[in-house]
C-alpha cells in the first residue's frame, strides 16, 4: 500500500496508548469499596490535570470534551437574571462551531450578542476588543478562542484579559477554547487571568469522548442531575477517561514538553512555509505570514492554490497520500469558510484554501514528502 502521511492533526491527533494503568470498574458514587477506589483515581487524574495546567483541582471539572465545556460555559448565561435578559455576551468572529452556533442558539433566545471582530491576521487584538465592549449591550461573559483552529491564529490571553478586566460596568467572564493550544505552547492558567477555559483529550493523542472545563469559580448552570462534578456536569463519571486525558496532559503538556515541541514544530513550519511561498500558485493565509512567525502557532497553516478548489486540492492530496483537510472537521460539510471571511480573505481565495496541520510525530522528511506532493499536483491541476 501506498505510504500516508498525515496532516490534519488539529481534526484530531494520531491516538496513543491510554492510560497504562489498571483503570478500577467501580462507579465513584457508590459508597462501597469498589466505588471508593474508582473515586480515588478519579480524583488522583484531577489532581494530575490540574497540576499540568497551573490550577487547583477544584476548578477542574471533566466533560466529554472542548464542545460540551464550551456549551455549558455559554449556556449558563441563560442562569443569570441580574437584569431583564440576564446580560449580554461577546464572541470573536473566528470562534470554533461550539462557540459560534451556541452563541447563535442564545441570541435566539434574546441574549444580546455582539462579536469581536479581528485584524487581518486573524487575531483579537485590545483594540477590536474595546471596540467590541463600547458597543455591547450589558456584557456578562466574552469568548476567544486562544488559538484558531483553521488559521493557528495564537491571541495574546493575558493582554486580552487585561483589556477585559480594565472595562467599566460590571465584571465580564472571560471563556476562552484552549483546545488547540494545549500541548502546543505552554499554557498556564495561575497567569492567563481566564474565568474558564476547556480542552479535549483526543487532540492530545487521547481517547475521544473525554476533555475538561477549568472554572475559576463555580458557575450555575443550565443542565441538572445527579450531583457529580460538583453539579457542574452531571452524569456518571468516565473514569478510564480522565486517567487517560491526566496521563496524556503530563506526556503532551507541561510547560518543559510544550516549549520544546513548539520550537520543533516550528522548524518544520518555517521548511513548510519557505517552500509554500516559493509557488507563484499558492497563497499563504494571511498573506504575511511569515516563515518564523510567533503570532501564529506552529501547528496549523491554512493556505490557497490559485485555480484549484479546496475540496478538490483535499482529494489530489488523499489520492497521493497525504491527509489535509479544508477546515473544521466539525463543519466539514459546510462550504462556507466563517473564519476566512472575518478576516477579508475574498470568497474565491477562501474556497480554494486548504488546512494543513501537524503534530509530535510528524518529521522533517514528512515536510519534504508534502512538498514534493504539492508540486506533482501542481503540475498535473
Amino acid at each position: 500500500m501506498k505510504r500516508r502521511y498525515y496532516f490534519d492533526w488539529a481534526a484530531t491527533a494520531i491516538p496513543d496508548t491510554f492510560p497504562s494503568q489498571a483503570v478500577p470498574f467501580g462507579n465513584p458514587s457508590s459508597k462501597h469499596a469498589e466505588g471508593r477506589e474508582a473515586r480515588a483515581a478519579l480524583e488522583d487524574a484531577r489532581r494530575r490535570c490540574a497540576a499540568v495546567l497551573g490550577a487547583s483541582p477544584e476548578q477542574i471539572v471533566f466533560t466529554s470534551g472542548g464542545t460540551e465545556s464550551n456549551a455549558i460555559v455559554l449556556h449558563s448565561l441563560l442562569r443569570r437574571q441580574n437584569r431583564p435578559g440576564g446580560g449580554g455576551f461577546l464572541i470573536s468572529a473566528v470562534e470554533h462551531p461550539s462557540i459560534r452556533e451556541n452563541g447563535a442558539v442564545l441570541e435566539r433566545l434574546g441574549k444580546p450578542l455582539t462579536r469581536i471582530s479581528v485584524e487581518k491576521d486573524g487575531r483579537v487584538s485590545g483594540e477590536t476588543l474595546e471596540a467590541a465592549l463600547k458597543k455591547a449591550e450589558d456584557p456578562r461573559l466574552a469568548a476567544i478562542m486562544a488559538v484558531n483552529n483553521e488559521t493557528g491564529a495564537a491571541m495574546d490571553m493575558p493582554g486580552l484579559a487585561e483589556v477585559l478586566r480594565k472595562a467599566p460596568g460590571a465584571p465580564v467572564h472571560l471563556h476562552s477554547d484552549l483546545v488547540q493550544a494545549a500541548g502546543k505552547m505552554p499554557v498556564d492558567l495561575s497567569s492567563w487571568d481566564l474565568d474558564s477555559a476547556s480542552l479535549s483529550a483526543h487532540k492530545l493523542g487521547g481517547p475521544r469522548g473525554i476533555g475538561l472545563l477549568y472554572l475559576r469559580k463555580p458557575l450555575e448552570t443550565l443542565c441538572a442531575g445527579g450531583g457529580q462534578e460538583g453539579r457542574i456536569r452531571p452524569g456518571t463519571e468516565n473514569t478510564p477517561g480522565t486517567l487517560a486525558l491526566a496521563e496524556c496532559l503530563e506526556r503532551r503538556a507541561s510547560q518543559e514538553t510544550a516549549a520544546a515541541g513548539y520550537e520543533q514544530a516550528a522548524a518544520r513550519w518555517k521548511a513548510l512555509i519557505a517552500a509554500l511561498k516559493a509557488l507563484p500558485r499558492c497563497t499563504l493565509i494571511p498573506l504575511d505570514r511569515e516563515e518564523e512567525d510567533r503570532r501564529f502557532s506552529p501547528y496549523i497553516l491554512q493556505a490557497a492554490f490559485r485555480g484549484i478548489p479546496g475540496e478538490v486540492m483535499v482529494r489530489a492530496l488523499d489520492d497521493a497520500g497525504f491527509a489535509v483537510s479544508t477546515g473544521s472537521a466539525c463543519s466539514s460539510g459546510d462550504q462556507n469558510r466563517p473564519v476566512l471571511s472575518a478576516m477579508g480573505v475574498d470568497k474565491t481565495t477562501a474556497f480554494e484554501g486548504i488546512r494543513i496541520s501537524q503534530g509530535w510525530q510528524t518529521t522533517m522528511e514528512d515536510i519534504g514528502a508534502l512538498i514534493e506532493g504539492i508540486h506533482r499536483i501542481l503540475r498535473t491541476l
